[in-house]
């Protein structure tokens, strides 16, 4: 096996995220479940647009936003993602290079580059409408395993799972990075994802994943059962680490072996926006693992990058995290 050259490479969902605040009525005349994701097509896409209050659009997608995470703390990452010739296009590649992601995309497809509207509710609970337009079609063809084999941990998206040839394209990503002896890392995404595709799911988590990333409703879910330590159970024999999130509760890591590891959530003043905690975490964890850091150390590096992105509006860091680790004593 040669020696990685790359920290970590991203595959998933190119978006543009569109925040609005909104009450609990709205979001329920508009048919949406509040905290969930769902996709909608162009039509729905732009008649929620027109009834949404002011907005703001900010670059997202949820593993573009843990690379963006990622190279805030200082490490060397890459994005794997579908963008169109557009405007939301250019914003996007330029927000992730920004931010110290290396981002190649591949040739644009005949369809807009796709965007999330997400309704923030007053009580910070956050509630997505994504249109995936170019993000998802995305193909095995655009699978740089060059790149893949260069890294020492792959991070996949389950929001990828609802198109066939997005799969297709994760499923050949995670073969070049088992070829190469590298670490494949997954995030269930979201809870009705999962409803989607449990079995898929179970069977990534059990044959084809080494480091798993779900809260607490997602991993409940996978398994079908109803308390954390049930689900808990089941997992601990299924990956080499599950990356538990439990909200204002913490966290909880768990070992194939049996270890357990629990870190309580890092304080936050006000939470603002809820966008983009699950994404922040996977940063955080992601950075510390592959810097030789214990799961401990791991796990509050997550927490302190998931506490920031919470503290205001939209799903990437607005201040460095390297920094903010470095005053917390976590460099």
């Amino acid at each position: 096996m040669s020696s990685a050259s790359l920290d970590v490479v991203c595959v998933g969902n190119a978006l543009v995220d569109v925040l609005a605040h909104a009450d609990d009525a709205f979001v329920e005349s508009h048919g949406m479940v509040k905290g969930s994701m769902q996709l909608i097509d162009d039509v729905v896409a732009h008649e929620l647009y027109a009834d949404m209050a002011s907005a703001v659009e900010i670059s997202g997608g949820s593993a573009a936003n843990t690379a963006a995470g990622f190279a805030s703390l200082g490490g060397d990452i890459a994005f794997i993602g579908k963008v169109s010739d557009d405007q939301l296009g250019e914003v996007f590649a330029h927000d992730i290079r920004a931010a110290g992601v290396r981002f190649q995309p591949p040739a644009a497809p005949d369809a807009p580059t796709g965007r999330c509207l997400i309704i923030v509710s007053p009580d910070a609970e956050r509630t997505l409408n994504t249109f995936l337009g170019a993000s998802s079609l995305i193909t095995p063809d655009d699978i740089d395993e060059l790149l893949v084999e260069q890294a020492r941990v792959l991070y996949c998206e389950g929001y990828l799972w609802d198109q066939a040839d997005a799969k297709a394209a994760i499923l050949k990503a995670m073969r070049a990075a088992g070829a190469a002896g590298r670490k494949v890392a997954f995030t269930l995404s979201d809870s009705f994802c999962v409803d989607r595709h449990r079995d898929e799911f179970r069977d990534l988590a059990e044959n084809h994943v080494d480091i798993l990333f779900a809260n607490e409703p997602e991993i409940c879910s996978l398994y079908e059962v109803d308390t954390f330590d049930e689900a808990a159970k089941h997992v601990s024999g299924h990956c080499e680490l599950a990356a538990l999130t439990r909200g204002a509760a913490g966290c909880v890591v768990i070992t194939s072996d049996g270890e357990r590891v629990e870190v309580p959530a890092f304080p936050v003043d006000q939470v603002v926006d809820t966008t983009g905690a699950g994404d922040l975490f996977a940063s955080g964890f992601l950075y510390g693992l592959t810097h030789g850091r214990d799961l401990e150390n791991c796990a509050r590096l997550a927490g302190l990058a998931a506490a920031e992105v919470i503290s205001h509006v939209g799903a990437r860091p607005e201040v460095s995290l390297a920094g903010l680790a470095a005053s917390n004593g976590l460099a």
